[in-house]
């Protein structure tokens, strides 16, 4: 059995600095990370889909591996859009992945038990919408040609529409290139994406992809072309991926906070449950 979490859009700020002036992000994360170590077993690795920080700034990256550092399993870091590249190359050159990226984009692969990890950088410095260009999806082709080992791919920015306007207007621009390469594989177990703030599940290029919720905030679920941007405090939540050569690859959606239980299944006085006895 190999487990992977994946978490994404912590968005840190400097200590004592709140986003968007009310949410506390670097106080859920670190919720975040006290579940990870709750959870039993452990995953045998930590996937972040992107912006871990909020504005790219160097204290943010410092608050991200004070973070990190508390996880024991290998952490493997990808950009959003709030995040930049070569920002997050400075401050995570021993990271796996990126340790062994030479320069420019952070794109790499990475065997996970079982699974095989391939992390893409959508990051366009200073926009927010995202784009993989051709010389990665060209390096991807050839990636995913190597080995039919059961494989997921993490990218920020999800490449399909999500009927939420604002968001899919800052959505991947060369989603459909990524499609006509990641079509033909029949080992693509999964697409794991973040940027939206919302848990979605849908398919792309005859794959399953998984946009999990944020660590922080959540997008205000609106799908009128007119409808503002907005964000509230829904339950922060992250998803663990399992994967067993029987099952293949099955998401479990998980939530950050602690809440009332467990208990057990008890049938009240006199009922009989099928194949119990009477209590």
């Amino acid at each position: 059995m190999t487990l992977i979490a994946q978490i994404t859009d912590l968005h840190l700020r400097p200590s004592g600095l709140t986003c968007y002036r009310v949410s506390d992000t670097n106080m859920r994360a670190e919720r975040a990370v006290k579940a990870l170590l709750a959870l039993e077993p452990r995953p045998d690795a930590v996937v972040v889909t992107g912006d871990l920080t909020d504005n790219n700034d160097p204290r943010e990256y410092a608050q991200a591996r004070r973070m990190l550092s508390k996880l024991p399993m290998p952490v493997y870091l990808l950009p959003g859009n709030h995040d930049q590249s070569d920002g997050m190359k400075a401050a995570f050159s021993d990271y796996p992945g990126i340790r062994d990226t030479a320069s420019g984009k952070i794109y790499y692969a990475a065997d996970i038990g079982s699974l095989r990890l391939i992390a893409l950088d959508s990051n366009v410095p200073g926009k927010p919408h995202g784009h993989l260009g051709q010389e990665q999806l060209d390096w991807l082709s050839r990636t995913l040609s190597e080995s039919d080992k059961p494989t997921i791919l993490a990218i920020h920015h999800p490449p399909c529409l999500t009927g939420i306007p604002h968001m899919d207007g800052i959505g991947l621009a060369d989603g459909e290139a990524l499609a006509d390469v990641v079509r033909p594989h029949a080992h693509v177990e999964r697409i794991i994406c973040g940027h939206v703030h919302r848990p979605l599940v849908t398919s792309f290029a005859g794959k399953i992809m998984t946009l999990a919720p944020s660590t922080a905030h959540q997008l205000v679920l609106e799908f009128s072309e007119d409808a503002p941007g907005q964000f509230n405090f829904e339950p922060a939540a992250y998803f663990i991926h399992r994967h067993t050569p029987a099952t293949g690859l099955v998401s479990h959606l998980a939530y950050v906070e602690q809440h009332p239980g467990p208990f057990p299944f008890w049938a009240d006085e006199g009922v009989t449950w099928p194949g119990d006895e009477k209590v």
